[in-house]
């Protein structure tokens, strides 16, 4: 495992995404229930905030809660909705702390009133912090979001308040909830799984992704450092070739 003392500090990824996946089957190996490996996935959080920040990522995006978990078995959406409350209540001191602020995306609208409460709280609370923005995809999908960018583009359009032909590629990452945040650099995805499950689609269209057969409980700011070498490795092209890199 890389140390933080190989990691290159001068090329640390400003934006990175995280698809937390895995508890599920974590918790099954230990002879538990589901929940039990969300509830240990709180460390794996807890090292990857700390790990980021500590290295001067600017944005940590996870994806905590998908619009399609919203069709797993009701007890196990109401014990996850529970644990963030808990979470939340309990690492917004260590936020705070460590000035880090909290924003959240995806149908907030969506959640129990008791998790949209602590969110804004904590969101609240934690907005003047300016070492890293630490960005929970609550409610998310990327089709949800590409939707929701393309209604509110159309209604602008309806209303003269935007031109049809001053549409662009920059128009629409405005209208996404991610909008004013760079694009993520590195995608990683724990558990071995070789997709990006419906995550910031329009968002990722240049992002390298890393992908570790982990659990996520499992994952620890070593397994972070990993990541950010592996990334550090690669040659960004962005549609151009080897030789316009170097000359660049």
């Amino acid at each position: 495992m890389a140390a933080r003392s190989e990691i290159d500090s001068q090329n640390i990824p400003t934006h990175v995404a995280v698809i937390m996946d895995g508890n599920g089957r974590w918790a099954k190996k230990k002879g538990g229930l589901r929940i039990f490996g969300h509830q240990n996935a709180i460390t794996a959080v807890r090292d990857t905030v700390e790990a980021a920040a500590e290295l001067g990522v600017r944005f940590l995006t996870l994806y905590a809660f998908s619009t399609e978990n919203w069709a797993r078995p009701a007890h196990e959406v109401s014990a996850l909705m529970q644990l963030l409350v808990h979470t939340i209540r309990q690492e917004t001191p260590t936020l705070l702390k460590n000035s880090i602020n909290l924003k959240a995306i995806g149908d907030i609208t969506s959640l129990p009133a008791s998790c949209q409460r602590e969110l804004s709280e904590a969101i609240e609370l934690t907005k003047e912090g300016a070492r890293m923005t630490l960005v929970l995809a609550l409610s998310y999908s990327g089709r949800w979001d590409l939707a929701q960018a393309a209604r509110r583009l159309s209604q602008d359009v309806a209303a003269g308040r935007l031109l049809p032909e001053a549409v662009n590629e920059a128009t629409v990452a405005g209208y996404l909830a991610t909008a004013g945040m760079p694009d993520p650099e590195l995608l990683i995805r724990t558990s071995g799984e070789q997709r990006i499950s419906n995550f910031l689609l329009w968002q990722l269209a240049y992002t390298e992704l890393y992908i570790t057969d982990l659990l996520w409980p499992d994952f620890r700011r070593e397994h972070f450092y990993d990541a950010i070498q592996a990334y550090q490795r690669r040659e960004r092209r962005f549609g151009k070739t080897s030789e316009q890199i170097t000359v660049s």
